[in-house]
């Protein structure tokens, strides 16, 4: 298919086939861009919790030091919070306070997700539109007794483009969609993940109340 066939199509889809490369263009930034800035969060979160997996990494002269070497990553403000936690608060106020820095770092993982779901729901409908159109056109030439059919069903077939081109679009930020929203919940994972090792660590791991109960009671 030839670029001046292209156009063609374009030009008798409504202009809807501009749309939907654009709308493909911005999915692939968003992906590409996510893509590169959650696969390296991850990986980074998955060292700062190995760094601070021992006992000891508790110290507040190591968690400055990967503070600083992790400070980019969403997780620092997990343990930043630690560290103004005051000494003299119980475990339930640092908790409080662990979960409201992951909270708050949140919206940042999820940024432009929105977009690349607009583009999921977006493109089949522009699609579908653009097939219309395009089929508005092909029947425009019912007037023709000798090659109307003809054309009618090539202008048909070139009308479903739009729509095969809606749909791939869709699917391709579906697929990419998921694996990014599994990433965020990933990241979110660590920072759960730091935010216990870190209460432990300083508060002790509790025993719940019915094994107490249980223990007593035997």
């Amino acid at each position: 298919m030839t670029l001046s066939k292209l156009f063609e199509l374009a030009n008798a889809s409504g202009g809807t086939l501009y749309l939907m490369a654009l709308l493909l263009l911005v999915a692939l930034t968003v992906i590409i861009e996510r893509s590169r800035y959650l696969s390296k969060m991850q990986q980074d979160g998955e060292s700062l919790i190995d760094l601070l997996h021992d006992g000891s990494a508790l110290n507040k002269e190591v968690l400055l030091q990967a503070l600083q070497k992790h400070e980019n990553l969403p997780h620092a403000s997990v343990v930043h919070a630690s560290l103004i936690e005051p000494d003299t608060s119980d475990r339930d106020a640092c908790a409080g306070h662990l979960e409201e820095a992951i909270m708050r770092e949140v919206p940042t993982l999820d940024r432009s997700l929105w977009v690349l779901d607009t583009v999921i729901t977006l493109a089949p409908l522009l699609g579908l539109f653009g097939t219309i159109i395009g089929m508005f056109g092909a029947f425009s030439v019912l007037g023709d007794l000798q090659n109307g059919a003809g054309q009618v069903t090539g202008g048909i077939a070139e009308a479903l483009i739009a729509t095969a081109s809606g749909l791939f679009i869709a699917m391709v930020g579906l697929v990419f969609f998921n694996w990014l929203s599994t990433k965020v919940r990933m990241i979110v994972h660590q920072m759960e993940i730091l935010k216990v090792m870190i209460l432990n660590r300083r508060f002790g791991s509790q025993q719940p109340a019915n094994a107490r109960g249980t223990l007593k009671a035997v």
